[in-house]
């Protein structure tokens, strides 16, 4: 479905990532993890090409990705960002609607808001609450549920445990497991390497922005030298 080859960004002089490949098939659970600084999020955002390449090739079910943010969202590639950046002045319900802003389809919107209230339950009874004022985890949910609104293909979740208690990561992540199931394919950065491996089809490990190690999320969940550097283990 997405296909990353020898990629590199730059901010400035800064080469924030270096030659990286990676792919994501459809219906699969991809994660990208990795210190804090090595590039995750700008690979994220260059994906969603709010930045723009230096060079490499990114294609997107087939086709070269779009150049313009609103094109990569019309093609069915969606970000939920780091922080997740809502409209903190409107209401949950205004937030849902901004997320279906391209559409026309009608039915398909009110199916899509009956599907975010299935999936994120809370949203339901908090539709007329300012988006601001809402809890870390229920702002959460809400920038998922407003992507979903887009109707994508394919999701970027952008450090989505990030500020979150351990009891709502857990929400969280069985709440993606769920958008696999019903067919959403995902990538996904995260420094909670834990988590991610533990719900992931395949993971790549990014350090000083290079792809370094690539495996099932099991397989590298269980390798020595990413529990040592990633997870906090003692060789």
């Amino acid at each position: 479905m997405l296909s990353v080859k020898d990629l590199h960004v730059h901010y400035g002089k800064i080469h924030a990532v270096r030659g990286v490949s990676f792919h994501v098939e459809e219906k699969e659970i991809v994660s990208i993890v990795g210190a804090n600084g090595a590039g995750k999020s700008t690979i994220m955002w260059t994906l969603a090409h709010v930045l723009k390449p230096s060079s490499g090739e990114i294609t997107f079910l087939g086709l070269p990705l779009p150049e313009k943010p609103h094109e990569v969202v019309h093609s069915g590639m969606c970000l939920v960002p780091e922080r997740r950046r809502l409209f903190g002045a409107l209401t949950v319900s205004e937030n849902l609607v901004m997320g279906a802003y391209m559409r026309k389809d009608a039915e398909g919107i009110r199916r899509d808001m009956e599907r975010t209230f299935e999936l994120f339950p809370v949203l339901k009874g908090r539709l007329n609450q300012v988006a601001g004022t809402l809890s870390g985890g229920e702002q959460q949910m809400l920038a998922i549920a407003r992507a979903l609104m887009s109707s994508p293909r394919m999701m970027l979740l952008d450090e989505p445990s990030l500020g979150l208690a351990p009891i709502l990561v857990d929400r969280l992540m069985d709440a993606i497991v769920a958008l696999r199931e019903s067919g959403m394919t995902i990538l996904m950065v995260e420094q909670n390497a834990d988590r991610a491996l533990e719900i992931s089809d395949r993971a790549y490990v990014l350090e000083v922005g290079t792809i370094i190690m690539e495996g099932s999320g099991k397989d590298l969940l269980d390798d020595p030298v990413v529990r040592k550097a990633y997870l906090g283990e003692l060789a």
